[in-house]
C-alpha cells in the first residue's frame, strides 16, 4: 500500500513536471529500498510502474550492477518475456505480470543492487532500484575448555576456554558468561574473524581470566548473536567447568570407622583430608613417646588398623607437603582403645557346698572404663547387680550354673562373662505322698518316689515279692523311681533313698475303697464277706415282710370293728351296699380245709367253724 502510494506521488510529480516543461506523457517506477532474505530461500523483489498515457507498446528490463557496468538479466517486451542468457541468473529468475522479480536459491552473491526499468514508446521510460540483503544463520557455537588445571597462584589471566561460531553472514558477535553473568572486561577476550571461501564468516573468541578459589564450581559458556531477516537472534553453547588449583591451607585427620567408642578387636579406619586442589599425597605416622614417628602403610587418604588392641592406643599423624609453597601441614588425632580383661571369680575353684551353709563369690574384671555394670544371673534370670554374690542357707534348689557379666555402658559390645557351677552336698530328701493312696482291691497302681541329694542318691524298694521291676529316671531336679503294685489288704511298701552322706525312707499307706462289682476268687476273704452281706439282706427282707403283714391285719381288724366287713359260717355273704356301690371291687376269699383246721378263720366271737364246713367270704372294698 505504501509502495503504491509512493508510485502515485511520483506519477503526479512527473505529470506536474511534464506540464511545466511542455511534455504531455511520462513513466514513473517505484521499488522498495531494501529486501531481506535468508540464504538458500527465495527472494521476491517487487517493481511498480505508472505510465501517464495508455499504450500497448511497453517493455520491462531488470539489471544488476556488475564490477564495471550494469548487466541486464531479464527482458519483457510485447509477447517476449525471457531471462537473458549467459548470466548467473539465467536459470534462477522469473518475473510475474506485475513486474515482480523472483530469485530462487539465493546465495551470498545475490547480496547486491537490482534495477527495474519500465518504458513506453511515446511516454519514455522510468527506473528504480532495490538492495537485496542476504543473511546466513551460523552453526551452533562450540566451546572447548582448558584441559589442564588453572592455579590461583598465576599472576596473569589464564586461558579459560575458546568459543567458535562458524558460517554466518553478515559477521557474528560472541559474548562470554560466568554463572549467567556476562564478562564486561573486554580486555580478557581475544576475538578473531575469518571470512571463508564461501563468503561466510567464522568467529573465534578466547576467554582469559584470573581465577580464584571460589571459581572451582563456576560454569562458563559463550553466546553468539547474529542477524536474520526478522532481526537479531542468539544461540548459547554448552556450559563447562574448569579445574581450579589452589594450595592446601588446612588438613584434618579423623576416625572414619567405627563411629563410636573404640574397643579391642575393632577395625579402625583413619582418613585424612586437605582443603587444597588437587589433593596432594598424604603420609601417615604414629607418634611414639619420645616424639619419634613410626611410618604407617596407607592407601591414598586412608589408613586401616585391623583388630586393634590396647597397645594401639595413642597419637596418629597425617602430613601434607606443598611443593609450590614449600610448606608442610599436619594434623593429629588421639585414639583410645577400650578394653576389658577376662573375669576373675573368687573363689574360682568352688564346686561343692554343704546344705544349710552360706557361700560368697566375688566377680571382678580389670577394664579401661571406670563405670562398669555388673550383674549375676542363674538360668537367664538376673539375681544380683553387685560384685559379690552371697548364697545363704543353701538348699538343693540352690544348685546350678551362676554367670557373672561385666560391661561398660559407654562402650557398646565390650562385655565379659564367666560362669561357676555350684553344687549343694547333702543326704537325700524324699518327695513322696504323705496321704494314704486310695484304690479298689486288686487294682494295679504306680507308686513314685522322688529324691534330691548330692552325691546322687539311689532309690530302692521294700515290698513283697511278685511285683514288677521299678523304673528309674534322673534329671536336673533329682532322681525318681516308679514301682507298679496291686492293692491288697496286706500290701506294705517302702522306698529308701541312699547316698554316701545318709539315707531317707518313706512308708506308703493305702485306703481300700469297697467295690461290690469286684470279681472274687472262691474261698477268698472277699467271697466270705459277700456271703455275710447276703445273709444280712435276707434278714432285713423278712423283718420288712412281717411289718407289712401286721399293718394289713390292723387295717382289716379296723374295718371289721366299724362294721365294714361281715363274715358267715357257710355259703356266701354279701356285704350290704347301695346301688351306686355295685360297681365297686369285690374280693373273694376262700379257705380250704387245712386253713380251717389251722384255725385261721374264726367267728366274730372267736369260735371256730365246723371242720367239715366250707366257708366263703366276699369282701366289698368301696372306692
Amino acid at each position: 500500500m505504501a509502495l503504491r502510494t509512493a508510485a502515485l506521488m511520483q506519477a503526479a510529480l512527473g505529470i506536474l513536471l511534464t506540464t511545466l516543461s511542455g511534455t504531455t506523457s511520462m513513466v514513473t517506477v517505484s521499488m522498495k529500498e531494501v529486501v531481506k532474505v535468508l540464504r538458500g530461500t527465495t527472494a521476491n523483489i517487487p517493481c511498480e510502474a505508472f505510465i501517464s498515457e495508455e499504450t500497448n507498446n511497453t517493455f520491462v528490463q531488470w539489471f544488476i550492477m556488475g564490477p564495471s557496468h550494469r548487466e541486464r538479466i531479464y527482458y519483457m517486451g510485447g509477447p517476449v518475456s525471457i531471462a537473458d542468457n549467459g548470466t548467473e541468473y539465467t536459470n534462477r529468475i522469473s518475473m510475474s505480470q506485475d513486474y515482480t522479480l523472483t530469485i530462487r536459491d539465493v546465495t551470498l552473491q545475490d547480496h547486491r543492487v537490482f534495477f527495474c526499468q519500465v518504458g513506453a514508446v511515446s511516454a519514455g521510460n522510468g527506473e528504480s532500484r532495490t538492495e537485496l540483503l542476504v543473511f546466513a544463520k551460523p552453526e551452533p557455537p562450540e566451546i572447548e575448555g582448558t584441559h589442564t588445571g588453572i592455579s590461583v597462584l598465576e599472576t596473569d589471566p589464564s586461558k579459560i576456554a575458546t568459543c567458535t561460531a562458524r558460517n554466518g553472514y553478515p559477521s557474528l558477535n560472541i559474548t562470554w558468561y560466568q554463572n549467567q553473568r556476562p564478562f564486561v572486561d573486554s580486555g580478557n577476550v581475544a576475538t578473531q574473524v575469518t571470512k571463508e571461501a564461501s563468503g561466510l564468516f567464522t568467529v573465534t573468541s578466547s576467554l582469559y581470566y584470573k581465577v580464584t578459589k571460589e571459581d572451582i564450581n563456576s560454569a562458563f559458556y559463550c553466546e553468539v548473536s547474529y542477524l536474520t531477516p526478522e532481526g537479531e537472534s542468539m544461540m548459547e553453547s554448552e556450559h563447562i567447568r574448569v579445574d581450579v588449583y589452589y594450595p592446601v591451607e588446612n588438613v584434618k585427620l579423623t576416625v572414619d570407622t567405627p563411629s563410636g567408642a573404640i574397643k579391642e578387636g575393632d577395625m579402625v579406619t583413619l582418613r585424612c583430608h586437605g582443603d587444597g586442589n588437587p589433593e596432594l599425597p598424604y603420609s601417615f605416622a604414629r607418634v611414639m613417646h619420645d616424639d619419634q614417628e613410626e611410618d604407617l602403610f596407607s592407601e591414598g587418604d586412608t589408613v586401616v588398623l585391623p583388630s586393634v588392641t590396647r597397645a594401639d592406643g595413642g597419637i596418629y599423624r597425617c602430613k601434607v607437603f606443598d611443593f609450590d609453597q614449600a610448606i608442610e601441614i599436619q594434623d593429629d588425632v588421639k585414639i583410645d582403645v577400650n578394653f576389658m580383661d577376662p573375669i576373675v571369680l573368687t573363689p574360682g575353684n568352688l564346686s561343692e557346698v554343704d546344705v544349710g551353709k552360706s557361700v560368697t563369690v566375688a566377680c571382678n574384671a580389670l577394664s579401661s572404663g571406670q563405670s562398669k555394670h555388673i550383674f549375676w544371673s542363674k538360668d537367664g534370670t538376673e539375681i544380683s547387680n553387685h560384685n559379690n554374690l552371697t548364697l545363704q542357707n543353701v538348699s538343693f534348689e540352690s544348685s546350678g550354673l551362676y554367670t557373672c557379666a561385666v560391661s561398660i555402658p559407654d562402650v557398646p559390645g565390650l562385655e565379659e562373662t564367666k560362669s561357676i557351677q555350684v553344687t549343694v552336698r547333702g543326704k537325700p530328701i524324699l518327695d513322696a505322698p504323705a496321704d494314704p493312696i486310695e484304690g479298689h482291691l486288686g487294682t494295679k497302681i504306680n507308686l513314685t518316689c522322688r529324691a534330691r541329694g548330692f552325691p546322687e542318691p539311689k532309690i530302692t524298694w521294700q515290698v513283697a515279692e511278685g511285683t514288677e521291676d521299678p523304673v528309674h529316671k534322673s534329671d536336673e531336679k533329682g532322681v525318681s523311681s516308679s514301682l507298679p503294685v496291686v492293692l491288697d489288704d496286706d500290701l506294705q511298701v517302702s522306698c529308701v533313698a541312699t547316698n554316701s552322706l545318709g539315707s531317707a525312707e518313706h512308708h506308703f499307706s493305702f485306703s481300700i475303697v469297697p467295690d461290690i462289682k469286684t470279681t472274687t476268687v472262691p474261698g477268698s476273704k472277699i467271697e466270705t464277706l459277700k456271703k455275710a452281706e447276703s445273709k444280712g439282706v435276707i434278714i432285713v427282707g423278712i423283718i420288712v415282710g412281717i411289718l407289712l403283714l401286721a399293718i394289713l391285719g390292723s387295717v382289716l381288724y379296723f374295718l371289721y370293728k366299724k362294721g365294714k366287713i361281715a363274715c358267715g359260717r357257710s355259703g356266701k355273704q354279701e356285704i350290704t351296699r347301695t346301688a351306686s356301690d355295685k360297681d365297686g371291687i369285690v374280693m373273694e376269699m376262700k379257705t380250704d380245709k387245712a386253713a380251717e383246721e389251722a384255725g385261721l378263720l374264726q367267728g366274730v366271737n372267736g369260735a371256730k367253724q365246723p371242720p367239715g364246713e366250707q366257708t366263703e367270704r366276699y369282701i366289698d372294698l368301696r372306692n
